[in-house]
């Protein structure tokens, strides 16, 4: 069942991108990119996955992470389609594994704006509910671009002052420990510490999902916090993450 709503997906995807001829727009950009650095992350001890984005946008968090409990978690920056978020849901929840969506998405983009627009300058990872992942950065993302990958953490960002931001996130979420929020948190800290957005920081976000892990009932959203406009989103993302394990701490 679950191979023929993942497939029954891909084809509508797939005819989508059949009926959207591809544009020639001039070659100015309609929209600023997203420039981002994010984590996807994952906690075996507790099943909790979720993620955490830093931006010189405003409101950063409008469109860039996608949570599902018991399907996971995806990314979707740089050169934006935010479609491929919930897509990207949809096909967790059929099965197909987070290389699979990558590349079912990106095949069936249509890409309707290359010249100014492209689905080449997409930057994009999906983790599924069990920690496994998979991440793109097209090539014609804004340098420096690029995503690595750690233990239950993958790290992506564009715009970026260079390699080390990645590299720190991924370190840092492996170093710390505590709840996947202070991971998370302690992951976006180290991306600025070692240069981060090179434009600099407006707003920042993060999402934690796990079937009924959120307060009151029938709620599967751990945490899901937003900093639109500041000049230290961090610093007010972690003063509020702090509270909330703090609090956490005070019931246990």
């Amino acid at each position: 069942m679950r191979l023929r709503l993942a497939l029954a997906t891909i084809l509508t995807l797939a005819s989508i991108a059949a009926v959207h001829p591809q544009s020639s727009q001039p070659h100015e950009l309609p929209f600023p990119p997203v420039a981002t650095f994010s984590i996807l992350g994952y906690d075996p001890a507790t099943g909790e996955v979720g993620g955490a984005v830093q931006s010189r946008v405003f409101s950063v968090g409008n469109g860039v992470l996608w949570a599902e409990a018991d399907a996971g978690v995806a990314a979707t920056q740089a050169i934006v389609d935010v479609s491929y978020g919930p897509k990207a849901l949809a096909l967790l929840r059929a099965g197909l594994t987070p290389t699979s969506i990558i590349k079912a998405i990106l095949d069936s983009d249509p890409d309707p704006r290359p010249g100014d627009w492209t689905k080449e300058g997409r930057q994009f990872a999906v983790m599924d509910a069990k920690g496994n992942y998979a991440a793109y950065t097209g090539p014609k993302a804004t340098t420096w671009a690029g995503n690595v990958g750690g233990k239950f953490c993958t790290a992506q960002g564009n715009i970026l002052a260079g390699e080390a931001v990645v590299n720190g996130m991924v370190d840092a979420f492996e170093k710390t420990e505590g709840h996947l929020s202070m991971r998370l948190m302690a992951a976006l800290d180290g991306g600025q510490a070692a240069g981060g957005d090179k434009r600099g920081m407006q707003s920042a976000a993060m999402v934690i999902v796990k079937k009924n892990g959120g307060v009151w009932l029938n709620n599967d959203v751990v945490l899901r916090l937003q900093v639109d406009d500041s000049e230290e989103p961090l610093k007010e993302l972690r003063r509020v993450v702090e509270k909330w394990n703090a609090t956490q701490r005070r019931r246990r």
